[in-house]
């Protein structure tokens, strides 16, 4: 079994493609059909079904992929770990949830290029999780501590939520001076059948059954709302504190706290590049609840 033809495969599983493949391999595209018809031929099984939109991985190329991602990253590792931190290399796939992603990850990894200029990341930014067991993400920050899987976990940060509103809506809206005065506001939530972690049904802490009249099911889309005056929202403070027209309403009386959770997959948590990222996300995000 020939290497390059193993990255051949991984080329076309992450591309879709026979075209794209060659050209992120920089190699003509009948090179790349051949290495690839020598590697089916090799292992005596179809890793790709052919269909009108490229290449989709076969039940036995997906397992295969995995394998070969693992050798590939410690290849790409044992090479990093000749040089400095300055000169690690790579390519790390993180999965975030929607909020943290995009107000506190996203923002931070200009620091994280500028120091180690030879990692390459892709961020995966969903409104849900990104499955590390699946291989989906070599890492993912979660909510939840997951107890199964082949996985290394770490507590990253707690965090804080509050009902928010904008000034605009607040002028304009009976006033607020206790939680069941919030019955007579619209308030904005997720959608409820579409949540995908309990953790989320945050007005269940204090108004259980009561329905949200504006949902979504993107907290960004749900900050959105409320800072252009929908209503109230419960928003993590880590995001809402970057909108300067919203105001937090009933502090004293309602905060909600939450955690975030790396997983690694045992696979590469050993890898010079996942851990210099792992230390990274530690660092920035330790003081999330506490940035005033």
């Amino acid at each position: 079994m020939n290497w390059d033809d193993l990255k051949v495969f991984l080329a076309i599983s992450r591309t879709g493609r026979l075209e794209d493949a060659a050209r992120s391999m920089q190699v003509d595209a009948t090179t790349i059909s051949r290495r690839l018809r020598n590697l089916e031929r090799t292992l005596g099984q179809t890793l790709f079904e052919r269909t009108r939109r490229g290449h989709t991985l076969t039940p036995a190329g997906e397992a295969l992929v995995a394998r070969v991602e693992a050798m590939e990253s410690v290849s790409l590792d044992i090479q990093s770990r000749s040089h400095s931190e300055e000169d690690a290399a790579g390519r790390i796939r993180l999965g975030v949830t929607e909020g943290l992603g995009a107000y506190a990850v996203a923002p931070t990894l200009a620091r994280f290029a500028e120091k180690y200029p030879g990692i390459e990341v892709d961020l995966i930014a969903l409104s849900g999780f990104v499955s590390v067991p699946r291989r989906q993400a070599d890492m993912s920050i979660l909510l939840t501590r997951p107890t199964r899987g082949p996985l290394k976990v770490r507590k990253l940060s707690d965090y804080s939520l509050y009902l928010y509103a904008s000034a605009d809506y607040l002028r304009c809206q009976p006033i607020l001076t206790q939680t069941r005065d919030l019955k007579r506001h619209r308030l904005v939530g997720y959608v409820d059948d579409l949540i995908y972690s309990d953790k989320l049904r945050y007005f269940d802490d204090f108004l259980p059954r009561e329905k949200q009249h504006l949902c979504s099911t993107s907290i960004v889309a749900q900050l959105r709302m409320v800072s252009a005056g929908a209503g109230i929202g419960i928003l993590p403070e880590f995001m809402a504190r970057q909108e300067p027209n919203l105001e937090k309403v009933l502090p004293a009386e309602i905060r909600v706290q939450r955690s975030f959770w790396l997983a690694i997959h045992e696979d590469v948590a050993t890898l010079h590049r996942v851990r210099l990222m792992s230390e990274f996300l530690a660092e920035q995000l330790r003081q999330l609840d506490g940035q005033n």
